[in-house]
C-alpha cells in the first residue's frame, strides 16, 4: 500500500503526460491519459469540467449518460457508440432458456430479519423435514486428471492457483471416468470466463481429432486462454445464456457434433438456465426430440421447429451461489410443489443457503484496507457475499450457533440441487450429486452430474458402468 502510494506521489508531482490530458482524476489517483488536441490542455471529455474555452457543446450520450459526445457529431457517435443496440446473432431466442413465468410478482419477499422467533423455528423445522429423505451427495469421488499433474506440481503457484487446479483436475477426472473425453464432439462451457476449464480438456484430449469447444460468457472478459490452445477450435458466444439457442449455433448444426455441457462455478440461476438450454437439445436416437419436455419448459422456448435437435451426452457443473438462484428461472419448482413448498419457501431456502459458507470465511478473504471484501481470485466463488442473513441478531432474538447455521445452509443446497436431479429424471436423464473436491479447497464443492440412457450414449467409447459411475438408473 505504501508502494502505491509512493507511485502516485510521482505521478502527482511529474504531471501529465506529453501530449496527454491535464485533468486529474481523483477516483483513480493519476492524470486523465487521454489524448488532448492540439493546443488544448484536456481531451473532449474534460475540458467542459475545467470549463476550458470551446465553441463546440459536449453533451452527454443518450446511449450512455457515463461518457460525453460533442453535440455537432452525436449523429456519427451514435452509429459507432458501444452502447449502441447491436443485432442479435442467429443463435439469440429471448428468453428461451427462462422458465415459465409463474412467479407471484405481488407477493413481497419477507426478509428473515422480520420472522419472529417462532415462525423462523417452523421454517428451520420444515426444512429438515424435507431434506430428512433426500440423498446426499455421494463420498469419496474427489479424483485427479494425470493431464494437470506437471502444473499441480509446479512450485511457483499459489494457494489460489492450486486450489483451481485442483477442482479442474477433479472434474477432468469425473469426464474422464464417465467416457465423455473423447474425440469428435463439442464441449459447451456455460460462465466460461477467462475458459481455463475448456483449456484444460483440450490439454487432456491432446490427440484427438474433430473437438470443438463453445465458451459461453455475457461478460467481456480480460487475459482469455483460448488463443494459447493448439488444434481445437474454440469459439467465444458472447451471449446471456437465459437467449442461447445451442439449436441455432452455426458450427453445431453444421458439424453435428454430440454435446458436453461443463461449468466449473456456475453462479445461481446460470445453472438452471445452463440446464434447460441442454435439455431443450437433447434429442435421442429414435427421432424424438424434446419427448420428456414439461408443458411449463416449452412455453418460452419459441418455434424452433426448423432446427435440428443436437445431441446432449453429458453434463457435469460444478455448482455455485445458490443465494442468487430465482425462482423464476429455476428448474426444480414441480419437486418444491412434491414437498408442499413454493415460492416463499424457496425464497427463504436460497437466502439460508449463505448460511452453509458465510461462517467460515477466512479473515483473509473478508476485508482489504478499504474495508471491502477481498478475494484472490475473481473467478473463484467460494466465499458468499456478506448479508444479513449471516448475523445471528437478525434472527429476532433465536441465537443460532455457526455450526448449526452451516448445517441449515448445506440442507437449503442440498434442497435447491435435488430440485435440479429431480428435474433431469424426469426429462430422461440419469444424474447424481457428488463432492469431487474437499471443503478446503472449495467450499462449493459439489459436482452436479447427468448422462442420457445408456442406449443412447452409443457414439461414446469408453463408457464406465453404472456402479463405476455412482449413478443410479
Amino acid at each position: 500500500m505504501e508502494g502505491e502510494n509512493e507511485r502516485t506521489a510521482v505521478i502527482t508531482a511529474a504531471g501529465p503526460l506529453p501530449g496527454r490530458c491535464a485533468y486529474f482524476v481523483q477516483r483513480k489517483k493519476r492524470y486523465c491519459k487521454m489524448i488532448a488536441a492540439q493546443g488544448k490542455k484536456f481531451c473532449g471529455e474534460h475540458a467542459d469540467n475545467v470549463q476550458e474555452q470551446s465553441s463546440r457543446r459536449r453533451i452527454p450520450c443518450p446511449l450512455d449518460p457515463k461518457h460525453t459526445v460533442y453535440e455537432d457529431q452525436l449523429q456519427k457517435h451514435l452509429r459507432k457508440c458501444n452502447s449502441r443496440e447491436k443485432p442479435q446473432p442467429v443463435f439469440y431466442v429471448l428468453n428461451v432458456n427462462s422458465g415459465a413465468v409463474m412467479v407471484d410478482t405481488s407477493a413481497e419477499q419477507v426478509s428473515l430479519s422480520s420472522l419472529s422467533k417462532d415462525d423462523l423455528e417452523k421454517l428451520t423445522d420444515r426444512l429438515v423435514q424435507v431434506t430428512n429423505g433426500l440423498d446426499r451427495p455421494l463420498p469419496n469421488k474427489k479424483l485427479c486428471h494425470p493431464a494437470l499433474h506437471d502444473a499441480l506440481n509446479d512450485p511457483a503457484n499459489g494457494e489460489s492457483a492450486s486450489k483451481h487446479l485442483k477442482q479442474q483436475g477433479s472434474i477432468l477426472a469425473h469426464l474422464e471416468r464417465l467416457g465423455l473425453l473423447g474425440q469428435s464432439r463439442c464441449f459447451v462451457e456455460f460462465g466460461a470466463g477467462r475458459g481455463k476449464l475448456s483449456h484444460w480438456v483440450d490439454i487432456a484430449i491432446e490427440d484427438t481429432e474433430n473437438v470443438h469447444f463453445l465458451l459461453v460468457e455475457r461478460a467481456t472478459t480480460r487475459f482469455k486462454v483460448d488463443g494459447k490452445q493448439r488444434k481445437s477450435t474454440f469459439e467465444r458466444l458472447h451471449i446471456d445464456i437465459q437467449h442461447l439457442c445451442l439449436d441455432r449455433v452455426p458450427s453445431l448444426v453444421q458439424k453435428q457434433l454430440p454435446v458436453i455441457g461443463i461449468g466449473k462455478h456456475l453462479c445461481g440461476a446460470g445453472t438452471d438456465l445452463a440446464l434447460r438450454c441442454l435439455v431443450h437439445s437433447y434429442c435421442n436416437p429414435e427421432g424424438e426430440p424434446h419427448s420428456k419436455r414439461s408443458r411449463t419448459d416449452t412455453e418460452l422456448s419459441g418455434n424452433l421447429e426448423s432446427t435440428k435437435p443436437c445431441h446432449v451426452n453429458g453434463v457435469v457443473i460444478a455448482l455455485c451461489c445458490h443465494h442468487r438462484c430465482d425462482w423464476q428461472h429455476y428448474v426444480g419448482k414441480d419437486f418444491f410443489e412434491k414437498l408442499g413448498l413454493g415460492q416463499q419457501e424457496f425464497g427463504f431456502f436460497q437466502r439460508m443457503s449463505s448460511w452453509a459458507t458465510c461462517g467460515t470465511r477466512k479473515p483473509s478473504q473478508v476485508e482489504n484496507s478499504n474495508g471491502k471484501e477481498k478475494l484472490e481470485d475473481p473467478e473463484e466463488h467460494d466465499v458468499d457475499q456478506k448479508n444479513n442473513a449471516c448475523d445471528t441478531e437478525s434472527v429476532q432474538g433465536l441465537q443460532i450457533s455457526v455450526e448449526e447455521r452451516e448445517h441449515l445452509g448445506r440442507l437449503c443446497k442440498l434442497l435447491i440441487d435435488r430440485g435440479r436431479v429431480d428435474y433431469l429424471e424426469r426429462m430422461g436423464y440419469k444424474a447424481s450429486l457428488e463432492y469431487y473436491t474437499e471443503p478446503e479447497v472449495s467450499l462449493e464443492n459439489v459436482l452436479l452430474i447427468a448422462i442420457p440412457p445408456l442406449h443412447n450414449r452409443n457414439s461414446l467409447s469408453g463408457y464406465a458402468e453404472t456402479n463405476q459411475t455412482g449413478i443410479r438408473s
